[in-house]
């Protein structure tokens, strides 16, 4: 094939992934309206900062025995 009917392949598959990229999309609105996410978002901070406390209780732990030197 020439390069030009190569091109006017490409250009036309583009041309037509493009029409059908702007169809309308579904509405979801009615299923995710009805979640709330406070309570997770609540618990996962939580486990974060505990995550966080653990860590820095760890250093700490290590920083007294390094300076009574264990």
């Amino acid at each position: 094939m020439s390069k030009s009917i190569q091109r006017g392949l490409i250009a036309a598959g583009v041309l037509a992934f493009a029409a059908g990229a702007n169809a309308a999309a579904p509405d979801y609105t009615a299923l995710t309206g009805a979640v709330d996410f406070s309570g997770v978002s609540t618990a996962v901070l939580a486990i974060a900062a505990l995550l966080a406390a653990a860590l820095v209780v760890k250093k700490g732990a290590r920083m007294v025995l390094s300076m009574i030197g264990r």
